[in-house]
């Protein structure tokens, strides 16, 4: 196993736990940065990976003050962190469009926006400091305006002139292309950019200039960043990718040669031999998320073990003939496939530093904001 990754007092603690390794983290950021050439204005990453305040803070440490987010607890420990700008890049309505209102008011040296699909949505924004983004739908049907309608994007930014604080710009986040090779990403990207571009067109010849323009999680990073049309453009074009702050099985797949490790790991103990060849350790998916499939993780420096399909908190992993079994309290460090939601599964990260634990930090925007306004805490 690569030394980075080792505990040296790892029989101390409580598993499964959630590791984090602060300088994998600020090379992983030092990565992103080479690739948008050192400027770290380009970068909107999604709060939805960090979740920590601690993490929230290396990446302003590093320069980058523009972030998204999708809860409004991501939202006030990214003000609290010192972010300069700060996208909703959710649909929020009724109380939640009230208290994202609520937190701008509250940090006003923090620049807040939201997204708007629809002409009724603008109306929660009227007479405050929130801005508004289109969200576009780029053929996901998840959420946005169809980026076919054309009109009706123009028609819902002129909605916009004359209420509220501003149209500041679009939001497009094409996770779409997420498979196959990057050829076959960048030419499916870049035909949505290239339709893109000319909504952008449309709503500057109605005579609405437009400030940014927010592409590219990490599956389209690559393609984003290669698109020529974003270099001349009148607006700023940021990326958003969040997941390759912490780096997961899947985004390192997705982005082999840029640099990136994985800096956030689960580790777990083997807690059961229950059958010859198997395995069972203390990390299910309540612990690794196992949204993306199946296998959920993948064991670091064992690469021939194998995980299987976990249950809530067991995880069973095949052991192949003539590889040495994993020994009855062995701590196993895992790697998960998707990191967001399993950063999510936990109160608290263990920082880790040359083998040493460090420090404990609260994950500070796992899960939401207490429901109820009354009973706030």
């Amino acid at each position: 196993m690569d030394t980075r990754y080792r505990i040296d007092d790892v029989g101390e603690v409580l598993t499964p736990a959630l590791v984090v390794y602060p300088e994998i983290v600020d090379a992983n950021i030092a990565a992103t940065l080479r690739l948008l050439g050192g400027r770290a204005e380009r970068w909107r990453p999604h709060l939805k990976t960090a979740k920590l305040s601690f993490t929230m803070r290396r990446l302003v440490h590093h320069g980058v003050t523009h972030f998204k987010c999708a809860t409004s607890l991501e939202l006030l420990t990214a003000c609290e962190a010192g972010a300069g700008d700060v996208l909703v890049a959710y649909p929020v309505v009724g109380a939640n469009a009230r208290r994202v209102r609520e937190i701008a008011e509250q940090a006003p040296e923090t620049r807040v926006s939201a997204l708007v699909e629809a002409e009724e949505q603008i109306a929660a924004w009227e007479g405050g400091r929130v801005g508004m983004f289109v969200d576009i739908n780029p053929g996901m049907d998840r959420t946005g305006v169809d980026q076919r309608r054309c009109d009706a994007i123009v028609d819902l930014v002129r909605a916009m002139a004359g209420r509220g604080p501003s149209f500041r710009g679009l939001h497009y986040y094409d996770g779409q292309p997420a498979l196959g090779d990057l050829e076959r990403r960048e030419s499916l990207a870049h035909q949505g950019y290239d339709r893109l571009l000319e909504i952008v067109g449309e709503i500057e010849r109605a005579g609405f200039p437009v400030e940014e323009v927010v592409t590219a999680g990490t599956p389209a990073l690559l393609p984003s960043l290669s698109y020529r049309g974003f270099r001349s453009a009148s607006f700023t074009h940021r990326v958003s990718p969040g997941t390759i702050v912490y780096g997961d099985l899947t985004s390192l797949a997705q982005l082999p040669a840029a640099g990136f490790a994985p800096a956030a790991l689960v580790v777990s103990t083997v807690v059961s031999r229950p059958a010859p060849g198997r395995v069972t350790c203390d990390a299910g998916h309540k612990t690794v998320s196992a949204d993306a499939g199946v296998p959920t993780c993948a064991v670091a420096g064992r690469p021939e073990l194998v995980p299987g399909r976990p249950s809530e908190e067991h995880l069973p992993i095949d052991v192949p003939p003539g590889s040495r079994p994993p020994e009855l309290g062995e701590a196993l460090y895992l790697v998960p496939r998707h990191v967001c939601p399993t950063v999510n599964n936990f109160d608290h990260a263990l920082l880790v530093s040359n083998g040493r634990i460090v420090g404990v930090e609260r994950v500070s925007a796992r899960g939401r904001e207490t429901s109820f306004p009354g009973r706030r805490a």
